[in-house]
């Protein structure tokens, strides 16, 4: 084989060892969560200040008591989205609302992956590409080994063969795209269900979803110190 056939043999191999890499890989050690409650620390009484060490701690405390009492304190919303769907620009975005309209609330982004017989055909997908294209570069040697004739329909492919190399690649590609995509942009607030596009078959809107959160956090023990922040 010339260098051409080599390399549109060794790519899809090369590939394929990557995804089986990336499927057995250990997972990446998630980032530790801030210290939410963790209070400022308060200034130290200075002899020629007027402010007293009273007054001191009643502000310090207020502080604390401002913080502990901001309307999304306490509160996860978790949005889980489709990554190789390209949503994850419509969850910044929410992600963002969220953070202004209930501050203190943590916002989880994570990938929402297809159901796993959809992501184990996507990895079964390049297998097939390489023994299609392998089939294709070395039938005169692989069907006799089987005792079969080559058939008919193996020399036109092998008459373009490039071409068809090209649409093997393509169409593998495409599906292997397909079958890892979820579609999903689930919204969940303290492991609860509040959304979901896979039912709703629609992404939710800005007003809806600041609508949706806030009843959650009206119900909540934290969120009932919504009408105090806000009066």
């Amino acid at each position: 084989m010339d260098r051409v056939q080599l390399l549109l043999l060794g790519l899809p191999i090369l590939l394929f060892c990557s995804d089986v890499v990336t499927l057995f890989a250990p997972q990446p050690p998630a980032t530790p969560m801030p210290d939410r409650h963790r209070q400022p620390a308060s200034s130290a009484f200075q002899p020629g200040d007027d402010s007293s060490p009273d007054a001191d701690a009643a502000a310090s405390a207020q502080v604390a008591e401002t913080q502990v009492d901001g309307p999304g304190f306490g509160t996860t919303v978790e949005l889980k989205f489709c990554a190789s769907c390209s949503y994850r620009g419509n969850a910044m975005t929410m992600k963002s609302m969220l953070d202004t309209s209930f501050p203190g609330i943590h916002v989880v982004l994570e990938n929402y992956p297809p159901p796993f017989p959809k992501r184990a055909l996507s990895k079964i997908v390049p297998a097939i590409q390489v023994g299609a294209i392998g089939t294709l570069m070395a039938g005169d040697q692989i069907f006799p080994r089987f005792g079969m004739v080559p058939p008919p329909w193996y020399y036109s492919l092998r008459a373009n063969r490039f071409g068809t190399m090209a649409s093997i690649w393509l169409f593998g590609n495409f599906a292997q795209s397909l079958l890892q995509s979820s579609g999903a942009f689930e919204v969940y607030c303290n492991g609860q269900l509040v959304f979901s596009k896979l039912s709703e078959q629609r992404f939710p809107s800005e007003f809806e979803l600041r609508e949706l959160i806030g009843n959650r956090l009206s119900d909540s023990q934290f969120g009932k110190n919504l009408e105090k922040v806000w009066s």
